[in-house]
């Protein structure tokens, strides 16, 4: 009877839960820190939490981020608030290894605007 209900077990949980889980994905890189993320039925505009890019290096740093997170890229988002109705947030790769925020940083092309 135990061998039984292990499984039963097995099978619905093989069955019920979804085998690839679904992740927002890049639609579209707006600025350099601004971008447009969507899941399977919404889109979601995204401000870069902490980052305020010198206006000279606005193409730089946009054309970065293109190349590093390109259209269609799976990411996954560390919100920090909402501000003028915009999602404030970290976005990350799919895997965690890449983060938008610290691409800029090591690159020189922003400074932190965190008001603590």
């Amino acid at each position: 009877m135990k061998n039984l209900s292990k499984i039963l077990i097995i099978i619905c949980l093989i069955f019920l839960n979804p085998l690839e889980a679904n992740s927002a994905e890049i639609l579209q890189i707006k600025s350099s820190n601004t971008i447009l993320v969507g899941d399977q039925n919404r889109n979601l505009t995204i401000r870069l939490f902490c980052v305020d890019v010198n206006k000279n290096d606005e193409l730089e740093a946009t054309n970065l981020l293109k190349s590093e997170f390109p259209r269609g890229s799976k990411v996954k988002i560390k919100p920090f608030g909402f501000k003028e109705n915009v999602l404030l947030a970290k976005v990350f790769d799919i895997k965690g290894s890449k983060e938008m925020t610290d691409l800029l940083v090591a690159k020189d092309l922003i400074r932190e605007n965190c008001q603590n």
